[in-house]
């Protein structure tokens, strides 16, 4: 096994919407990591450290898009409705898990 486990990235991720590509969506949405960032090749300590930084971003507003004000509300809608048609487009089915 590889000891130096690294995400290969949003674009590279099976769908983009496994628990690691929603940390660089969350990352982009606020703005913790430019959009051109998609952290391919980051060691999973890195974006452990990325994790963290977004949990404390969501933990102001209860974890809760709703909770969002409108400006990062609506760029949560829009960059979730790109992941999750980019995951249709490769074949994902919301009705399964992550690795069926």
């Amino acid at each position: 096994m590889n000891k130096k486990m690294t995400y290969p990235g949003f674009y590279q991720d099976k769908y983009g919407v496994t628990m690691l590509a929603r940390v660089v969506l969350d990352g982009w949405l606020f703005g913790l990591i430019p959009e051109t960032e998609d952290c391919a090749g980051w060691p999973l300590g890195q974006m452990q450290s990325l994790t963290e930084k977004i949990e404390a971003e969501w933990d102001k507003y209860g974890n809760l898009p709703s909770r969002l004000p409108p400006e990062l509300r609506e760029r949560h809608a829009a960059l979730y409705k790109m992941a999750v048609e980019r995951a249709r487009e490769k074949g994902w089915d919301p009705e399964l898990g992550e690795d069926e």
